[in-house]
């Protein structure tokens, strides 16, 4: 199935590393700040409803979510909340973009296997400095051909990509743990997708079962069950 595939994209929040638990915490934290003004169910709500209003404006990633918190908490306290609580929202925000990266289990055991029979390439959505600064700080940067930094990832977005790459759909195979970004669109462009479930999912990135009738693609448990799968065609890398 994946014998003629030249180039392998790797997804990077929860499939390279920790990224969406951050988010789960930073939510909770910010309920807290909040909680005088609406209950935490609400307030989750109406930040997620912000968020997904504030998506062409900042596009994805922590200062685009934090810009969305200062909204957010405006609109819950009617413009009442103090300066104490604005102060503490912009510090959840910095604890974030301050974050360890969190290999998950595998990840670079499979780059440097892979890397020596495929071009590999990272592309992952969100902001540009912070995406840089994790892949610093992550070590990995040795094991890519390419990273892309997508706006989004839509199936003309892959289109794009793939352009750029000079390679065919059917020469690609994209790893993610995003049935929304990393699978579903590839599919519908006739590329491959693996998908590789991370514990937990932002609600904007769920689907509904009824959107992969008839969609195929495989699922992994763990990202190293890669290595035979891949390998065993032996190298495609020129």
């Amino acid at each position: 199935m994946y014998k003629n595939i030249k180039v392998i994209g790797f997804d990077a929040d929860d499939t390279l590393w920790v990224n969406e638990t951050y988010f789960r915490e930073a939510e909770l934290e910010f309920g807290q700040l909040l909680q005088r003004y609406e209950t935490i169910n609400q307030i989750d709500q109406e930040l997620f409803k912000i968020e997904i209003e504030n998506l062409p404006i900042y596009g994805y990633g922590i200062k685009g979510f934090v810009l969305s918190m200062v909204e957010a908490a405006l609109k819950i306290s009617n413009n009442k909340v103090n300066q104490e609580t604005m102060n503490a929202i912009i510090e959840i925000g910095k604890n974030m973009l301050n974050k360890p990266v969190e290999l998950l289990d595998g990840v670079e055991e499979v780059l440097k296997t892979l890397s020596k029979t495929h071009r590999l390439i990272m592309a992952t959505k969100g902001d540009l400095l912070d995406q840089e600064r994790k892949l610093e700080k992550s070590g990995l940067f040795k094991y890519f051909h390419h990273i892309e930094v997508m706006s989004d990832k839509k199936a003309t977005d892959y289109c794009k990509l793939l352009s750029h790459l000079d390679i065919k759909p059917e020469e690609f195979l994209m790893i993610g743990n995003s049935l929304k970004s990393d699978i579903l669109p590839l599919v519908e462009i006739g590329a491959n997708a693996i998908h590789v479930p991370f514990h937990t999912t932002w609600q904007h990135e769920v689907i509904h079962d009824s959107e992969l009738e008839d969609i195929q693609y495989q699922t992994l448990d763990k990202i190293s069950e890669l290595i035979p799968l891949v390998c065993r065609f032996g190298s495609t890398k020129h």
